[in-house]
């Protein structure tokens, strides 16, 4: 698949790295902070033209409540740090490869669905002792400028996701979000609570560990990290980041979700499995780490190139070589405050706190799952989208300590089963027709963490009996099934739509792979499902931002400054905005067809 190396490279410093911080609202603002002073000051000069309220009467500036059909966030020209400025809106590119797009179809289309999809949101505890930023020392994007900020970040996407009237091609409003995991960044009880509380509504006190005081690396004197309320000359400064007084108690004080306001569903991805989303999860010593009070900042060269080795080839499932790093290099370790509410969950755990009715927020109970789930391990579940649209959300992760993906044995075949009872007819492995009279005939959209090419059939060593099922075998079992209509799925924190075209054509569907809300570009998408009613369907996806001013206010502490923030910093990171051009960094944005689209597919 085109881009594969770039995601593959991409992963293997994301995996290690921290997450967002969620906590934009609608125009709150601390006591003695400022308000809205982002969107209503003026752009920098060569700026495009400050757009128009999004809503008539809304009192702020798009892109709060619009889309990137209207307006993108993009880098003003120039070197070193460069500011967010409002750009034009990307065009809708009409994909015909799996059906033609017959002229006249906007005239006779139907709605048939209407959801929103979130994915890698990165909701992190920045001052986790186990988090392994010192891996910058190796790779400068194995941590983020901007992850402090993702419960700044997050809050802001909730609140545009509440601001979306309609789709823009139906009109219709969204019936539910999904989101499709790495919800949280490493495996921690208290970010699970933050992610349940955005997502449900509620206050969020993004701090842990002493409530007084920042105790993680941006603090530590260490010129491999920025420092944004000292004048130390660290690496990221020298890059032109500024400093900002009084940033870090701004990023830990709490603030407030609205919680979205249609139903919501969850789909678990490697960061809300496992820690640093590819850890062992119940080793005792990471476990009792993770609560103490010994925290790493720096350890040696040779101790870094060890971890990133066998980070990236997967080859430690039980985590041996950070121990022994940790052990190895204890008395260099600082002391933090330490915290029972960073301790791992179980998996039992993590199904009972989305089936707590303090999260229920709009509902459903349990955001797809339900009380069975409780009796095993099992997170995966069908849900109703729409009439006639069944969605089945899959757990694609391992559980034994690795970032990449696969399906076992017994959910593929849960999988081919759910498929079958909603189709009247499918063909079998052999390729065979097979017709269910009894089926409710229903057009499928099949929701993941992982996208095909991170799927492999690598042993899960906690599950060691069972087979593993790779991208290739899933894209296999979902061409067999001629209502299928798209895998929406992330993980890869790229904008990438793939047709998996099938000898014959009635057995085709789409890819839709999004990019992360914790790394530029920073997306989300609006997917609305049309009947064409000329044999074809439509599936348009328009990608959305944060509900944040593109504009920010360095000044500005806000939740909503804070959240423009978030966003400039992720543009800004480690090389990335000088391998942006017109705007858009192909590998990551996505070119013009993985963006906004109409992606046409034969209906059965």
């Amino acid at each position: 698949m085109a881009g594969m190396d770039t995601t593959t490279n991409r992963r293997r410093f994301l995996f290690t790295s921290g997450a967002a911080l969620a906590g934009a609202g609608a125009g709150w603002a601390l006591p003695g902070q400022r308000r809205d002073s982002a969107a209503a000051a003026a752009p920098p000069p060569g700026a495009a033209p400050a757009p128009p309220p999004a809503r008539p009467g809304s009192g702020r500036a798009a892109p709060y409540g619009a889309t990137t059909l209207e307006t993108t966030a993009r880098l003003a020209g120039g070197s070193g740090y460069r500011r967010i400025v409002s750009g034009p809106g990307w065009p809708v590119v009409v994909r015909p490869e799996l059906a033609a797009a017959r002229p006249g179809r906007q005239d006779r289309r139907t709605a048939l669905a209407c959801f929103v999809q979130l994915t890698d949101l990165h909701v992190a505890d920045v001052q986790s002792p186990l988090r392994t930023e010192f891996l910058r020392a190796r790779s400068a994007g194995s941590w983020r400028a901007q992850e402090a900020l993702s419960v700044a970040g997050s809050v802001s996407l909730v609140e545009q996701v509440n601001a979306l009237d309609g789709g823009p091609h139906t009109g219709r409003p969204p019936a539910f979000v999904m989101s499709t995991g790495d919800n949280i960044d490493n495996h921690s009880a208290m970010e699970l609570e933050w992610f349940l509380t955005l997502m449900s509504g509620g206050r969020i006190t993004p701090n842990t560990g002493d409530p007084l005081s920042y105790e993680g690396v941006q603090d530590s004197g260490l010129a491999l990290y920025w420092h944004p309320e000292r004048a130390l000359r660290d690496q990221d400064k020298r890059r032109g980041l500024p400093q900002i007084p009084g940033y870090l108690d701004a990023a830990l004080r709490p603030v407030v979700s609205p919680g979205l306001r249609i139903p919501w569903y969850s789909t678990p991805g490697n960061h809300d499995d496992l820690p640093g989303g590819c850890l062992a999860p119940g080793d005792p010593v990471l476990r009792d780490y993770v609560t103490g009070t010994r925290k790493l900042f720096s350890v040696p060269d040779t101790d870094v190139a060890a971890l990133a080795r066998v980070l990236n080839t997967g080859g430690d499932p039980k985590s041996t070589v950070l121990k022994e790093i940790l052990r190895r290099n204890a008395a260099g370790a600082r002391t933090v405050t330490p915290d029972e509410r960073r301790r791992m969950f179980t998996p039992h755990e993590y199904l009972r706190a989305h089936l707590d009715p303090a999260f229920a927020g709009a509902g459903p109970v349990g955001h797809g799952y339900g009380e069975d789930h409780l009796d095993g391990e099992r997170m995966y579940y069908s849900f109703p989208v729409a009439d006639g649209v069944i969605g089945i959300s899959i757990d694609t992760t391992y559980r034994s300590g690795h970032y990449e993906g696969s399906l076992g044995s017994d959910q593929f075949s849960w999988l081919e089963r759910t498929l079958a009872a909603h189709s009247a007819r499918h063909y079998d492995a052999d390729g065979r027709l097979v017709r269910n009279a009894g089926a409710d005939d229903a057009h499928i959209l099949v929701f993941s963490h992982h996208h095909s090419p991170s799927m492999t059939r690598r042993p899960d060593a906690g599950r060691t009996e069972e087979r593993r099922h790779d991208g290739e075998e899933l894209i296999a079992l979902l061409g067999r099934f001629p209502n299928v209509v798209a895998w929406i799925n992330g993980h890869s924190h790229i904008n990438r739509v793939t047709p998996h075209a099938h000898p014959t054509a009635a057995r085709s569907f789409w890819e839709v792979n999004t990019a992360s809300h914790v790394d530029y570009p920073h997306h989300a998408r609006l997917l609305e499902l049309v009947d064409n009613h000329d044999g074809t369907l439509s599936l348009f996806g328009t990608l959305i931002e944060s509900a944040a001013p593109h504009h920010t206010d360095i000044g500005d502490l806000s939740a909503v400054g804070l959240a423009s923030l978030y966003r400039e910093l992720s543009y800004n990171a480690p090389g990335l905005a000088a391998r942006m051009t017109g705007g858009v960094h192909e590998a990551m944005a996505g070119g013009a067809g993985d963006r906004n689209v109409e992606l046409v597919v034969r209906r059965p």
